[in-house]
């Protein structure tokens, strides 16, 4: 029975070496070996089992990090191709630029500035004609009272005169471009009622002179109006703000626009083709706003 029992303990390998099988142990040494052997045993497949889940992990991240490198190729290569559109952007824009920079700006005819040219000097204290740019500098403090955008009389009579010169058929060629400026003096608390910044108040002023010019006949699709306030002085603001050189109307002749807009505005006209409606066919009605202005 002995013999028989120690035949069990054979795959206790370093523990039994170590205390030499060479004579007879006691049932308590044995029962300890087997012990000590089915432990040995059992940590010997938990480190199997944690082997093969660190190889598993090792697998997921070994895959992971293959996704991960081909995403960052990927996003390398979009990188690539967007710096390649911004070079390619940068190139049209400085050709664009350069364009630009290349052009001249050109006078006017010489029947239009000729009639500017003379209205100015027929109202020297009120308007300045810059004759290389188009443009007519009308006086705020001689056009509109402190703080209002209502044209004065004397200054209604020279919008007047050109509204005339605006309708001939040299000058009907162009665009009006009218721009409001004011000095950067804040608006005081009575003009802020109607008028509550510079920017307001300068786009108000340039509102009018279109206004008067159309009255006078100018045709209203050749006008436009803006305001820059306090932001484009003439000459250096003073530390008040009170700069009367830089309160004032300019107005620009510009080459005509009118035709790049007539087809568009010809097909949006047109009323559209008929559709049939099917007798049970639910017609919802239009609804209709007046859009806040």
């Amino acid at each position: 029975m002995r013999r028989a029992r120690l035949t069990r303990i054979v795959p206790v390998l370093g523990v039994v070496g170590a205390l030499g099988l060479t004579g007879c142990v006691s049932q308590e040494e044995y029962d300890k070996l087997w012990e000590t052997n089915r432990s040995l045993l059992n940590r010997n497949q938990e480190l199997m089992n944690d082997l093969e889940s660190s190889q598993s992990q090792y697998g997921a991240l070994a895959g992971a990090g293959t996704s991960a490198q081909q995403t960052i190729a990927a996003l390398q290569g979009e990188n690539g191709r967007l710096r390649t559109q911004l070079t390619d952007a940068s190139r049209t824009l400085m050709g664009l630029e350069d364009r630009l920079a290349s052009l001249e700006v050109g006078r006017l005819d010489p029947a239009t500035d000729l009639a500017l040219s003379r209205l100015a000097a027929q109202y020297p204290n009120l308007i300045v004609y810059d004759s290389d740019r188009g443009m007519l500098r009308f006086a705020s403090d001689l056009t509109f009272r402190s703080g209002s955008d209502e044209v004065q009389s004397p200054a209604m009579e020279s919008i007047g005169a050109l509204a005339t010169i605006l309708q001939t058929p040299e000058a009907g060629e162009y665009d009006v471009k009218i721009v409001g400026h004011t000095d950067s003096e804040q608006v005081s608390s009575r003009t802020a009622r109607l008028h509550p910044t510079n920017v307001h108040l300068s786009a108000h002023r340039a509102i009018s002179v279109r206004t008067a010019l159309g009255n006078s006949g100018v045709a209203q699709d050749r006008m436009y109006a803006a305001g820059w306030g306090q932001y484009r002085p003439s000459i250096a603001n003073t530390s008040t703000g009170n700069t009367p050189a830089n309160r004032r109307v300019e107005i620009f002749l510009v080459p005509s626009t009118r035709d790049l807009y007539a087809a568009a505005d010809a097909v949006s006209t047109e009323d559209p083709a008929p559709r049939s409606v099917d007798a049970d066919e639910e017609v919802t009605p239009r609804r209709m706003f007046d859009p806040t202005k």
